[in-house]
């Protein structure tokens, strides 16, 4: 009798309140996301003290874990403030803090020392020997450095010191530099990544030219939209959760600290229902594979890449400019019983009649839109385009509080 498949965690992004909310809703293990400062996500909406309290309760409520984010390179100048915003963490009850530099992690270890640590991707841990180091630090995780393959990964795996877990990137957004350690942005904009404040000028558009013909722009690795030589595809590695499960990995984790509840709740519900199936059996997980695959399509992406988890990025040239299948046009505010009103927050405009999908943890099922009702003037509509405004409606479907509405991209409803 074959051994049942042993499943990780999976590991959402929450840059803010509602995508936390989204990510818990549609199927998390546990979420990371960062406090107002020391996190390499400057931008990001993150949380102050009494917002990482609210989330941590949120998520503990609901079963799931939160790892706060510390991955900054932090200066000698800055290690007090460090600590402690790393003991106001511990006070707020978060699960572990993503740490990335040797020194942070010793002053953490020693000053609140009942803190866990999980060893960030910056860190660029590629090997057993820097593991073991971690460990004996008192670390309790490592996330791999992406450059990773899978059958490194298995290897290092199999020679875990006790009490230890290793979690790896599955999906998401790549940066083209050694494990995130990037300069170009330091260099070119003066805002460091290392320091939470990149400026991804490797998603610009770049072009050579020669000293002594200026004016003539030379192509480097030129697709239709132009030349990105220095932007990374997207990772994605769906088709390949049963490989990564045997190889021993604890945590997957999804890339997005930066993107909307749509886009968390859309690649959070999809591999929740991939490993959900794999639990099942890798045959299940086959033959929901093209379902899962497409429902990733229905959000914001760059061409996709299998990164180095196959030995070496696949396709060669960068990529730019985004696509998605879906639009996201509403969020439940109130749920609802099937036939009856629910209250939505209206996201983007779309009409009576259109086909529409209702994401819910369970899966996605299709409706076709009905007139509304506008919350602030009473009259019904058959299309409105404020974004934020409250609508009810009713759906031949029940409707939970939460679950989001989306419809066609508007190039595919002009198609």
């Amino acid at each position: 009798m074959n051994e049942p498949i042993r499943i990780p965690e999976l590991l959402a992004p929450a840059g803010n309140m509602d995508s936390l909310r989204a990510a818990v809703r549609f199927g998390a293990d546990a979420v990371y996301g960062g406090m107002k400062r020391f996190g390499l996500r400057a931008f990001a909406g993150n949380f102050d003290e009494a917002a990482l309290r609210e989330a941590v309760e949120i998520c503990h409520r609901a079963g799931v874990r939160f790892y706060v984010t510390m991955n900054i390179f932090p200066y000698d100048d800055e290690l007090d403030a460090f600590c402690e915003a790393g003991r106001a963490a511990l006070g707020a009850g978060v699960d572990a803090a993503i740490v990335s530099d040797l020194g942070a992690v010793c002053a953490l270890r020693e000053r609140v020392p009942e803190l866990p640590i999980h060893v960030s991707t910056q860190a660029s841990t590629v090997n057993l020997s820097a593991v073991r180091h971690w460990r004996a630090l008192g670390c309790q995780r490592v996330i791999l450095a992406r450059e990773m393959s899978l059958e490194r990964i298995g290897r290092l795996c199999a020679g875990l010191p006790e009490g230890m877990e290793i979690e790896t990137f599955v999906h998401g957004a790549s940066c083209m530099a050694w494990s995130g350690r990037c300069m170009l942005s330091a260099e070119l904009a003066g805002r460091s990544g290392n320091r939470g404040a990149c400026a991804q000028p490797c998603r610009w558009q770049y072009a050579v030219e020669e000293l002594k013909r200026p004016g003539e722009y030379l192509p480097v690795a030129e697709d239709a939209r132009g030349t990105y030589i220095f932007s990374a595809r997207d990772l994605n590695l769906m088709p390949y959760l049963p490989q990564l499960c045997a190889a021993g990995v604890s945590s997957l984790k999804i890339e997005g600290r930066m993107k909307t509840e749509y886009y968390v709740a859309t690649v959070t519900g999809a591999y929740r229902r991939a490993l959900d199936a794999l639990r099942v059996s890798e045959e299940v997980f086959r033959a929901g594979l093209p379902g899962w695959m497409d429902e990733l399509r229905a959000a914001s992406h760059r061409a996709w890449d299998t990164g180095f988890l196959l030995g070496a990025p696949q396709t060669p040239g960068g990529a730019e400019g985004f696509s998605q299948t879906r639009e996201y046009v509403a969020r439940a505010l109130e749920g609802a019983p099937a036939g009856e009103e629910a209250v939505f927050e209206l996201k983007n405009r779309f009409y009576r009649g259109d086909t529409l999908e209702l994401m819910t943890p369970e899966g996605v099922r299709t409706v076709t839109a009905p007139s509304f009702v506008r919350e602030k003037t009473g009259e019904t509509l058959d299309t409105f385009g404020v974004a934020g405004e409250r609508i009810r409606m009713a759906l031949p479907v029940a409707v939970g509080a939460g679950d989001m509405l989306r419809g066609p991209t508007r190039n595919h409803r002009e198609a």
